[in-house]
């Protein structure tokens, strides 16, 4: 016979003996090879709802949680606002129910799995902007239950997961990392426009707190991706791979845009001179020149990499000497403008002046931190007169207003304006069209290479 203390204490332990079981690691693989768990992506952009859509794809019931309430009502709709993404495919996994959309984070209490993927900006005076990621993992914190994968992966300096994230999940949560969660650190790796590596066959990274972190952080993501997943030992040695992918990037285009400069005053055509390098099988990788670096992680993340050495008392010289290169290319563009139209006895000053392109990269509708806006912005207060035509792009807001470009590229637009400026090398363009009827024209991206009559053309 049980006493009245065994019979009411028993059913408790048996309770917490199951919830331990539930959230074993053995126990948490099983469930990740069956597809019974749920996995949360926190921020549906551009990193976040392809993401989404893979896991789903994978047999997960997946759910999205967003702050703006017009990203949930189009992913609950099947409305996809992504390149990357395919509409028919997230059509049918929404009409499925295996994945949805919310505002309500209080749904962060039914997922075992999730990611965090929310924008990382700088802020005016050039230093990390983390506040995405914080107000994130508070809102996920008051929801946490135990046996939770959480992992961050919008691009930071190396640190942040377990400066920022931890502390907060762990005080929000009245849980312990590493005893009663799991957290790690896996970057993202999207390159938007890319036909050939999408988040779903691109090689992932992940770095997590403990053995058993990396293995069931790892499992997810091997569950989903074709490609293989590389473990490293920590969430900063993660961070640190991120950053380093991209001021790789930056170093070598800033190398490359000064090259640009330096051969424009020797009169050497460095696009040939790239052609040539090329040629050789080692020990080389073609970059090239540009009115300036776009998008959302390679201006940005050699900044957070430099502040962040800072606090080491470290000077990331060769790194910040790229950024002051790249970041100087939209006004050296507008000085090419200048000398263009000043052979042509045209002033800068009242100029109209056609600009190809606000995209920050080729066959995309992203035009975050594009440099096209800043060199219409620095030709503007010149003085120039200045429209644009983007096939991916017909508007843009700019400090809360919309700037709308021309509907179509006809012979009457090009003969209207004094100057064509090719700032990205859109493919749908009909470059000949623009070499016929401009009379002059500036390619920074070289798109016209292939144009034989090459009167009214200077490239970069």
């Amino acid at each position: 016979m049980l006493s009245s203390f065994q019979t009411t204490v028993y059913p408790f332990i048996k309770i917490i003996f199951m919830i331990e079981k539930r959230n074993s690691k053995e126990e948490l693989l099983s469930r990740i090879a069956e597809r019974k768990i749920v996995v949360g992506v926190v921020g549906l952009g551009y990193v976040g709802l392809p993401l989404a859509v893979e896991k789903a794809k994978a047999g997960f019931r997946t759910i999205g949680f967003d702050v703006q309430p017009e990203k949930v009502d189009m992913v609950n709709n099947g409305y996809n606002y992504i390149g990357d993404v395919v509409d028919s495919e997230l059509k049918q996994l929404v009409q499925e129910g295996i994945l949805s959309a919310t505002t309500d984070f209080s749904f962060v209490g039914e997922v075992d799995f999730i990611a965090i993927c929310v924008p990382t900006p700088l802020d005016a005076h050039q230093q990390p902007d983390i506040s995405y990621v914080e107000s994130s993992a508070k809102a996920i914190a008051a929801y946490l239950k135990p046996g939770t994968m959480v992992v961050l992966e919008s691009t930071t300096y190396p640190g942040t997961t377990e400066e920022l994230l931890k502390p907060v999940l762990e005080a929000g949560s009245g849980l312990k990392c590493g005893e009663n969660f799991y957290l790690g650190f896996s970057p993202e790796r999207v390159d938007p426009g890319n036909l050939i590596y999408k988040t779903k066959n691109t090689p992932k990274v992940v770095g997590a707190y403990g053995d058993d972190a990396r293995e069931v952080i790892a499992a997810v993501y091997s569950a989903v991706l074709d490609d293989n997943v590389h473990i490293v030992s920590s969430p900063s040695v993660a961070e640190m791979t991120k950053i380093l992918e991209n001021t790789y990037r930056n170093i070598n285009i800033g190398l490359i845009n000064e090259l640009a400069i330096l051969c424009d005053r020797m009169g050497i055509n460095l696009w040939e001179v790239i052609e040539a390098a090329k040629t050789k099988p080692f020990g080389f990788t073609p970059f090239y020149p540009g009115p300036g670096l776009g998008g959302h992680c390679i201006p940005l993340d050699p900044y957070y990499l430099s502040w962040k050495a800072r606090e080491y008392g470290f000077h990331t010289s060769m790194i910040e000497a790229s950024m002051m290169i790249n970041d100087r290319m939209p006004e050296y563009t507008v000085e090419r403008c200048a000398r263009i139209l000043n052979r042509r006895q045209k002033a800068l000053n009242g100029s109209r002046v056609l600009v190809l392109g606000v995209a920050y990269k080729q066959d995309i509708d992203d035009c975050r931190e594009s440099p096209a806006l800043k060199v219409i912005d620095q030709l503007e207060k010149s003085g120039c007169e200045v429209s644009f035509f983007d096939p991916f792009i017909p508007a843009y807001k700019q400090n809360g207003a919309v700037r709308q470009g021309e509907r179509a590229l006809t012979s009457e637009l090009l003969r209207s304006v004094d100057l064509v400026l090719i700032t990205t090398a859109h493919t749908p363009v009909d470059y000949a069209l623009v070499q016929r009827h401009a009379s002059a024209i500036f390619d920074t991206k070289n798109v016209m290479k292939a144009i034989k009559e090459r009167d009214n053309i200077e490239v970069l």
